[in-house]
């Protein structure tokens, strides 16, 4: 039996990068002789065992065969005989595919530290086409690699583009669709994620609601950068210099849905497309069975942003309105990232990067004020029943007049 350190470990190791997670392989041996040294079993498709200390995962060698389309067309085979070449070779990419042995020698029989050098994301054999996982994959290390430099190589992109005219991709299973976008939307550049998956023409597959924003134009005189689509990845990038949570960034990539469904004779404008964008990204959100945390912001997000956008103009019991569809005074931290993807997409225009966003704090603020009118005093000051619900719309009201005319005075 041998043993050796695996994958993402050993390629962030050689970069310098924290090790998180450690996966191994293990030649030489049997499901029996794992089960000897006191491993406990996990894998339902090929042997996958955890330590029985640090329970980390230990993999027999394996290969694999493909028998049918898209993600679960594979039957895997393990045995003693599989050797750590066999074994690596199957995997995606180069810098994924090096292994450490037990005293520390690097092993890399597909040149992977050559690419780590080069900063290639590149395949390792035509086997990579027979996984559509691999695309989403791919796109979502170019999210993270993306900053330090890294490309994906011309030959991949092209075998990509190749497995998206097969169909490849339209076998994939909404959750595996969902796992490595909200992977990708923590990295440090989502916008790359949604870049490649467009150029090798996955986006319109997978989501076409994003992919029909690029080439639709806006107002000139709001939008610098004109491109619907363009607009929405900067505001991605811009959430991202936010805050690090994917809810957020989730929220700030679909608030413009919308938009891709405007109709050509009243473009550059989209009139209504918050409501469009709200049915898209509900819609969206159910396809692939995008947990409720994501969707709920993401929808008050598409309906709402633009009410924030003219807090300054609009009238005190349309700010009401806001607070009470959003629940903001239920939801105080919903609402804290509703603000945050509303900044994202103020800021999220050329020229516009530093833009001092005044209408985020000014509602936060008013939210607190409104929130702290008392109902208790209500009671106490002698309203029953109906009355209090009355009384109190009429007191939460005038506060944010108050508010609204303390700020007009103080410009």
């Amino acid at each position: 039996m041998n043993i050796y350190l695996v994958g993402g470990a050993v390629r962030d190791k050689l970069l310098g990068l924290a090790v998180k997670d450690r996966d191994w392989v293990v030649t030489g041996a049997t499901p029996d002789d794992m089960l000897k040294q006191g491993f406990t079993p996990v894998g339902k498709d090929f042997p996958v065992f955890l330590h029985p200390q640090t329970h980390e995962e230990y993999a027999l060698a394996r290969t694999e065969r493909k028998t049918a389309a898209g993600y679960h067309g594979f039957t895997f085979h393990a045995d003693s005989k599989i050797t750590l070449e066999e074994d690596l070779k199957r995997r995606d990419l180069t810098i994924n595919a090096m292994a450490e042995d037990a005293d520390g020698n690097l092993l890399d029989y597909v040149n992977g530290q050559a690419d780590l050098e080069k900063r290639i994301l590149r395949h390792v054999s035509p086997a990579f086409a027979e996984d559509p996982v691999r695309i989403l994959r791919i796109a979502r290390f170019a999210a993270r690699f993306a900053p330090s430099g890294f490309t994906i190589a011309a030959e991949t992109m092209q075998l990509m583009r190749q497995m998206v005219k097969q169909g490849e991709v339209n076998a994939l299973v909404p959750e595996r669709v969902w796992q490595e976008m909200s992977r990708a939307l923590a990295e440090p550049a989502p916008e790359v994620f949604i870049e490649t998956l467009r150029e090798c023409g996955a986006l319109k597959i997978l989501f076409p609601e994003i992919e029909r924003l690029f080439g639709v134009p806006q107002p000139l005189e709001h939008h610098p950068e004109i491109d619907s689509g363009v607009h929405t990845l900067m505001v991605l990038q811009q959430a991202c210099l936010l805050s690090d949570e994917a809810v957020v960034r989730f929220a700030a990539l679909t608030h413009d849905l919308g938009k891709g469904t405007t109709r050509k004779e009243i473009l550059p404008h989209h009139y209504g497309h918050e409501e469009r964008g709200y049915y898209l990204v509900k819609d969206l959100c159910k396809r692939y069975k995008i947990p409720n945390q994501y969707r709920h912001l993401a929808e008050i997000t598409a309906r709402y942003h633009t009410h924030v956008h003219r807090a300054f103009e609009v009238k005190a019991k349309t700010l009401l309105k806001l607070f009470q569809r959003t629940d903001a005074f239920r939801k105080p931290q919903r609402f804290q990232q509703f603000l945050l993807a509303c900044t994202a997409d103020s800021r999220g225009r050329t020229g516009y990067e530093n833009y001092d966003y005044k209408q985020a704090p000014f509602v936060a603020d008013l939210r607190n004020k409104v929130a702290a009118v008392d109902v208790q005093k209500i009671i106490k000051d002698g309203f029953e029943n109906e009355q209090i619900s009355a009384e109190l719309h009429r007191r939460r009201i005038s506060e944010i007049k108050r508010e609204i005319n303390r700020v007009k005075e103080s410009v």
